[in-house]
């Protein structure tokens, strides 16, 4: 089995290493293809207005001047000797559940992993929800196990797979919870001004840390029980309780 290993916190985010270790213990044919520099937040983005390069960094692993998107298509396209069979996404710093799946790097090269056929799953540590440091203990504890299982799985056309791992100590997580997409009940973004040397403003995007009250079978809840949360995903967006809707509006 060959595997494509990627992510969006660049070629030396430390969860990187983390999926790459795990993707060895499955298979003897893994390539890892990540950004040079951290692209958090750049979601399904293509590089278009300027030209790509790419740098052997030592067998099989390269880094792209690129976002995750790049990295994926420049992997299957340019890279590897053929296509890989699976792609793992990962490990992100930091959850990409409900709302963070429209903005991810992470989930934007697992899907398009999916659009180009290939099995993909994305798979995040959460972090700052239980003060519990920046570790990837769970998800290199659990990553492998969890893996095998989606991988025995036929996803389906158009469907990946969006891991997310709790933020607590290996022997405090409660179990697997098979979640759907949850939706924050509170406004997380926060954009923070300060000045620079010169009096002149300049900005970060940051988030807030409130939990809200997410509802039962959620992501969002899966991971504050201290749950590994695996959702399904897929590419088609269309809103289908909207189309009967829309006809008899038009």
């Amino acid at each position: 089995m060959r595997i494509l290993v990627t992510n969006d916190d660049g070629i030396h985010g430390p969860g990187l290493k983390v999926l790459e270790a795990i993707a060895q213990t499955l298979s003897d044919d893994v390539w890892v293809v990540a950004p040079d520099v951290e692209r958090s937040g750049a979601g399904h983005s293509l590089t278009l207005s300027h030209p790509l390069r790419y740098r052997h960094i030592e067998a099989r692993r390269f880094e792209v001047t690129g976002t995750p998107t790049d990295c994926v298509i420049m992997a299957c396209r340019k890279i590897m000797p053929g296509m890989p069979d699976l792609l793992l996404s990962g490990v992100n710093r930091g959850q990409n559940i409900a709302d963070d799946v429209t903005y991810s790097g992470t989930i934007a090269a697992a899907m398009e992993g999916t659009s180009l056929g290939i099995k993909s799953i994305a798979l995040s540590q959460c972090m700052g929800l239980y003060d519990n440091g920046t570790t990837f203990a769970v998800a290199s504890a659990h990553g492998a196990d969890i893996i095998n299982k989606l991988v025995a799985l036929n996803f389906g056309d158009g469907n990946l797979m969006n891991v997310n791992f709790p933020d607590c100590r290996v022997e405090e997580v409660a179990g697997v919870e098979i979640s759907k997409q949850g939706k924050r009940d509170q406004n997380y973004m926060v954009v923070d001004e300060r000045m620079d040397h010169r009096g002149e403003p300049y900005f970060w995007m940051t988030f807030k840390r409130d939990r809200g009250l997410p509802p039962a079978g959620t992501d969002l809840e899966a991971v504050y029980a201290r749950k590994i949360s695996v959702t399904p995903l897929h590419m088609n967006l269309t809103q289908l309780d909207l189309l009967t809707t829309l006809r008899a509006a038009f």
